[in-house]
């Protein structure tokens, strides 16, 4: 099983319409071979000392049942689309791509 932590950085005040783009292609990844699970999330102040709040900042949470599914997932049409539309809404994308220890 593969888990991939994605953090995506948007421009100030824009995070709004990059959740809208986001979520309509939800149900595309979730029906995808391979998907186990794929939810976008935002940072909550938990009052946590080391926490980092952004509030630009979404951060995707993905599980994957091979890399095999998330290598498929990368080149599907519909991430292609996706990709386009939120082009000029972000600013910075990091991956961490995991596997159980």
């Amino acid at each position: 099983m593969i888990h991939v932590i994605a953090s995506i950085h948007v421009k100030a005040g824009r995070v709004p319409e990059f959740l809208e783009i986001f979520n309509s292609n939800v149900p595309n990844v979730k029906g995808e071979k391979g998907c186990i699970d794929y939810v976008p999330t935002v940072d909550v102040d938990a009052g946590l000392p080391p926490q980092s709040l952004n509030e630009n900042r979404v951060t995707v949470i993905e599980t994957w049942a091979s890399l095999e599914a998330l290598h498929a997932h990368l080149k599907s049409p519909h991430m292609r689309v996706y990709r386009e539309q939120v082009k000029d809404l972000v600013t910075d994308v990091s991956l961490n791509v995991l596997e159980e220890a």
